[in-house]
């Protein structure tokens, strides 16, 4: 009874930092480098948010992630990829391991930031956010693996969310990035 109550607190702690009527840019997390970043400076950006893990099934997306950066990326649209280490313990590197492997084995330009949790106790505040309805006002989600990836309009608000097997470059995330809402399968 104990564990549930101090569990209880903690997932009611999280949720009270993950503050409802907040959109996307009122967040501020760390960069790869250890660094600020207010995702303020991707307002008016559609930004794909990825969780990213560089020894899963999936770590090869990294080539596809990084071909839509360079066909789309810019004035209009981002990737953000957010390495975590919790499904199987397949991101365990530090930050700085993780930098050098996205750069040696597929070139990464897009913005990595630090390594957080998508899940559990610990989980990183925008991830709450992400995942929850009565904060992010669209749907309530789970991360279920690696390379999930969600959509965040230009506005802020959250579109959809993509599954961890579904390719960067599927006609639904290109055409969402392109405007063309039939291809985007609606809020949840």
């Amino acid at each position: 009874m104990k564990s549930i109550l101090i569990f209880i607190f903690m997932v009611m702690s999280t949720l009270l930092t993950a503050q409802p009527g907040k959109s996307f840019y009122d967040y501020t997390v760390k960069s790869i480098d250890g660094t600020a970043f207010p995702l303020s400076q991707l307002k008016g950006k559609k930004v794909l948010v990825v969780n990213t893990a560089s020894k899963c099934g999936y770590t090869p997306q990294y080539a596809k992630l990084e071909e839509l950066f360079l066909s789309y990326g810019g004035e209009t649209f981002t990737i953000i990829g957010f390495p975590a280490n919790n499904f199987f313990k397949q991101e365990p590197g530090t930050n700085e391991e993780i930098q050098r492997f996205c750069q040696v084995n597929y070139g990464i330009t897009f913005p990595m930031m630090s390594k957080i949790s998508v899940k559990g106790k610990d989980i990183e505040p925008l991830y709450v956010w992400l995942t929850t309805k009565a904060l992010n006002g669209v749907m309530d989600t789970t991360v279920k693996w690696n390379f999930q990836k969600f959509m965040i309009n230009a506005d802020g608000t959250l579109c959809d969310v993509a599954p961890p097997a579904e390719s960067p470059l599927s006609e639904r995330i290109v055409g969402w990035i392109m405007g063309r809402s039939e291809e985007v399968s609606g809020k949840r």
